[in-house]
């Protein structure tokens, strides 16, 4: 039997919630990240972080992407910090919310597009650092509404 189930709702459906598994905040450009357990999400990003306000306030990265990172870079998986992400997530797809809002412990979020890699990845992660993490880098998001995140806190469409 055929699914007739449209394509919009198929885009909308997951299968089930994820969770933040580490937090990181960038006290200034090029400092080196720190890992906190919770952080308050304001209008222009986390409290504490180096962060471009608007599209780009919060970066978050899926963790199932570390293992794929570190076998195409030829090193064991990175740290979160290396990445330069504010926020790990498991579970959900973060790619499939693109355009979409997600509630993040109390805050919601909106997933505006792809986090690009930057040269510096060459330094965190060696030669080929950059290239590794093509398409594995993770998402932007604008702050919807601030409120709080914690390790452990789960992550659903809103």
């Amino acid at each position: 039997m055929k699914d007739t189930t449209p394509l919009g709702a198929l885009i909308a459906r997951h299968a089930g919630h994820g969770e933040v598994m580490w937090i990181g905040l960038r006290p200034a450009r090029r400092a080196p990240m720190i890992a906190v357990s919770e952080a308050r999400v304001l209008d222009t990003g986390l409290e504490g972080d180096h962060a471009r306000p608007g599209k780009r306030a919060v970066t978050l990265v899926q963790a199932e992407h570390l293992p794929v990172i570190a076998a195409l870079a030829h090193i064991e998986a990175p740290a979160y910090g290396l990445l330069r992400r504010n926020i790990a997530v498991a579970g959900i797809n973060l790619v499939g919310l693109r355009g979409r809002q997600v509630r993040v412990g109390t805050a919601i979020l909106e997933v505006t597009g792809p986090c690009a890699p930057c040269s510096r990845m060459e330094e965190a992660l060696g030669p080929g650092g950059y290239t590794a993490m093509r398409g594995h880098g993770g998402v932007t998001a604008a702050v919807i509404s601030p409120g709080k995140i914690g390790v452990g806190d789960t992550v659903h469409p809103a």
